[in-house]
């Protein structure tokens, strides 16, 4: 595991993670904490959320890797009297493993990791912060395959929560398409509940992700810049939750776009929309709404 991760020092002089078999830095711009904290805890607004809301608070946390963005919203919320459940998905807990070897350097840690070597041990842990009680889980293995199969399930058999909140963290397409393919956002839509508001941000801003995420339900929104991003993409199961939607001239310029036409298998291409893929996204509720 060590030969396979490695530390790397970014331009702004912090640390992050480097997986060398996927040739992949971890959040390689602005670092672990200045990412998770802009992409999520902020776009999400999860403290004005959190201190709204009754009951158990469910985030899906789509891609662990080193826990960065799982780490961000439990110490941005720390302070608030809420309950959490946190549940991460992927396919190795090797990144998490090595980062907690290099915590001191990495700097996100501070506080957590007593509770993520129990984590690591039994593959959930719960503990109280303050106010804050949290319930997080792992499910270990091939995410697509997991919704595939079945309704996901939690280590007591019973089913998983829908989510109030996703964190989509997976590695590019070009490098992980099987996670960007439009039946994998379909299944992922199908799991929230119409009754319960869901928002999802992710770092890219790409019209074939856009256009993934369009077809596969969701509403689809212009996301805050991140680094040297200057946007990235909300999607909702609600437009309640999408502060600036994309509009008809973002739907112009997807229908003459030469990289438009979602993924439905796990091979990364590149295509203009086909006909039929053009009328379901012009006939979307979300350009409906908007005439």
């Amino acid at each position: 595991m060590s030969d396979a991760y490695q530390l790397v020092r970014l331009n702004n002089g912090i640390c992050s993670v480097r997986s060398l078999v996927d040739a992949e830095t971890f959040h390689p711009v602005v670092g672990p904490v200045a990412e998770a904290e802009a992409l999520y805890v902020r776009q999400l607004r999860l403290r004005e959320r959190l201190q709204n809301h009754v009951g158990e608070f469910v985030i899906w946390d789509v891609g662990l890797g080193a826990a960065a963005n799982a780490l961000a919203v439990l110490r941005a919320t720390r302070d608030i009297a809420c309950q959490i459940r946190l549940v991460s998905f992927d396919h190795t807990l090797e990144p998490l493993e090595f980062a907690l070897k290099h915590a001191a350097d990495l700097g996100y840690f501070g506080g957590y990791e007593n509770h993520l070597q129990e984590f690591l041990r039994a593959h959930r842990v719960e503990f109280q912060d303050g106010g804050q009680s949290v319930n997080w889980e792992f499910h270990h293995g091939d995410f697509p395959t997991l919704f595939a199969n079945s309704k996901l399930k939690t280590k007591n058999s019973k089913p998983t929560a829908p989510p109030h909140a996703i964190l989509f963290d997976a590695f590019s397409p070009a490098k992980n398409p099987a996670m960007w393919t439009l039946p994998l956002f379909t299944n992922l839509f199908q799991q929230l509940d119409p009754q319960r508001p869901c928002a999802m941000p992710t770092y890219s801003r790409s019209t074939i992700l856009r256009v993934t995420l369009l077809l596969a339900g969701f509403f689809v929104g212009v996301g805050h810049a991140t680094g040297m991003k200057e946007e990235t993409t909300i999607a909702a199961n609600t437009s309640d939750l999408i502060t600036e939607p994309l509009n008809a001239r973002w739907l112009e310029r997807a229908l003459r776009s030469d990289s438009a036409e979602p993924l439905r298998e796990p091979v990364y291409s590149r295509a203009k929309l086909a006909p039929e893929t053009a009328e379901k996204l012009r006939r979307h509720s979300q350009f409906q709404m908007a005439r």
